[in-house]
């Protein structure tokens, strides 16, 4: 027996005059009547979905462009404010050295102004130990490009101090162990 034989003819009329109006929505052929309403739905959906992306693309780089403002006009808040603690800091170390003028006009006391100008030196580098600056040790040390400077180079008084720093003409400086300035250096040849 053949498929077709064991089947009902479907869709096959009767009457050959007449013809069969095919009324089933899943029957072949009638697909594309409903394609278009979803296709439209669909193109209204992703337009929808494009335009909403748009607008939170929109948003996202506005606030961007706003943090962005915000941010750089905070950095410059920042520079101009953050050497105010150590100026404070100063300031006393400031009116310490008034005092001494102060002293050294109305006193000739010799000893008495050297003890009085050497407190407000030793005041000032405690002070500047505690924001974080350090001395650098450069006198019988090795010579370094890294931390030194030479200004000059002399003859070594004996063959031990060759290559190393003989003299200091300006000391070097750390702030928090970050050179701030190099060590101005007279080296032994």
């Amino acid at each position: 027996m053949n498929a077709q034989e064991t089947q009902p003819n479907e869709g096959i009329n009767d009457n050959p005059g007449e013809m069969e109006l095919n009324a089933d929505e899943n029957a072949a052929g009638t697909t594309h009547l409903n394609e278009s309403v979803t296709n439209e739905s669909e193109i209204e959906k992703i337009t929808a979905d494009l335009q909403e992306q748009k607008d939170k693309y929109l948003r996202l780089m506005a606030e961007f462009d706003n943090f962005r403002r915000r941010n750089a006009k905070e950095r410059v808040e920042l520079i101009q404010t953050a050497s105010k603690d150590v100026i404070v800091s100063l300031l006393e170390v400031l009116d310490d050295c008034e005092r001494a003028e102060k002293q050294l006009t109305a006193s000739d006391d010799i000893a008495l102004q050297k003890e009085g100008i050497l407190l407000v030196f030793n005041k000032l580098r405690t002070l500047l130990q505690q924001k974080g600056v350090k001395a650098m040790e450069s006198i019988h040390a090795d010579f370094d490009v890294e931390k030194h400077e030479a200004i000059t180079e002399i003859p070594a008084p004996n063959e031990a101090l060759k290559g190393k720093v003989i003299d200091e003409v300006m000391k070097g400086y750390y702030l928090h162990d970050k050179i701030i300035r190099f060590a101005k250096v007279v080296v032994g040849n």
